[in-house]
């Protein structure tokens, strides 16, 4: 098996988890039970089985209980904590604050992520199409027939080259951002201080013809809130 094209991801694991009350009223969202295993784990068990040896996972929402959580686990990624605590910088800041941490590319992935893996892994899908020289960000995206408990009207189109642009105001558009993505350190340049979305920076790679996707083949769940827990569990539960 070819080498993944970076050996650390990046967790994005601060939010306030909101959508998931009450269960999160008490216990960060990435410490959220779905089937047997928290959410955090699921990644990080994924980073792993892949050979995705480092992990940075950034924190602020309760974030004692969760660095706790990472700090026990006995079994790889090796990782590291990207401390919010003070101020959650969102997702694009998150990144930015973490960078010194980060290889150039790196993965990074949404906390919450669940996902069945195609033929090969995300990371090795991602990794075979990965090309630094054309690419800031190469994200993996999700047709509607393969995203379960998705009830949304899709994020971007792909065209034929893999360039990735936005759905249309009150359109449908064919693929859904799963929250797992490749990226290089070129995207975070001249960024916001502070907290920001990293849909700036997907902009301005969009406009400059630098963001790219490739179409996830396993199966990717919704797992935003509560009501989306048992479905998903049902649908792991029978393979």
């Amino acid at each position: 098996m070819n080498q993944p094209a970076s050996d650390t991801a990046m967790v994005l694991a601060a939010g306030l988890g909101k959508r998931m009350r009450p269960l999160t009223a008490a216990q960060p969202k990435p410490l959220v039970r779905v089937a047997g295993k928290s959410l955090i784990d699921h990644c990080l068990d994924k980073l792993a089985d892949a050979g995705i040896a480092h992990a940075v996972v950034n924190v602020h929402y309760l974030a004692d209980a969760l660095e706790a959580h990472i700090e026990a686990r006995e079994s790889a990624p090796q990782t590291r904590i990207s401390d919010e605590r003070e101020l959650l910088l969102e997702t694009g800041g998150g990144m930015v604050k973490a960078a010194p941490l980060l290889p150039d590319p790196f993965f990074c992935i949404n906390s919450d992520n669940i996902w069945l893996d195609g033929p090969r892994n995300v990371f090795a899908e991602l990794s075979a199409a990965w090309d630094s020289s054309r690419m800031d960000a190469l994200l993996l995206l999700v047709p509607h027939a393969r995203a379960m408990n998705y009830r949304g009207i899709g994020d971007f189109h792909l065209d034929p080259l893999g360039l990735v642009t936005r759905r249309k105001s009150e359109r449908i558009a064919p693929f859904i951002y799963s929250g797992v993505q490749l990226v290089s350190h070129r995207l975070l340049r001249d960024a916001p201080e502070g907290p920001f979305s990293t849909n700036v920076l997907w902009q301005r790679a969009i406009k400059e013809q630098r963001l790219f996707g490739i179409s996830h083949n396993g199966v990717w769940f919704e797992v935003g809130d509560p009501a989306a827990i048992a479905p998903t569990e049902d649908f792991l539960s029978r393979g």
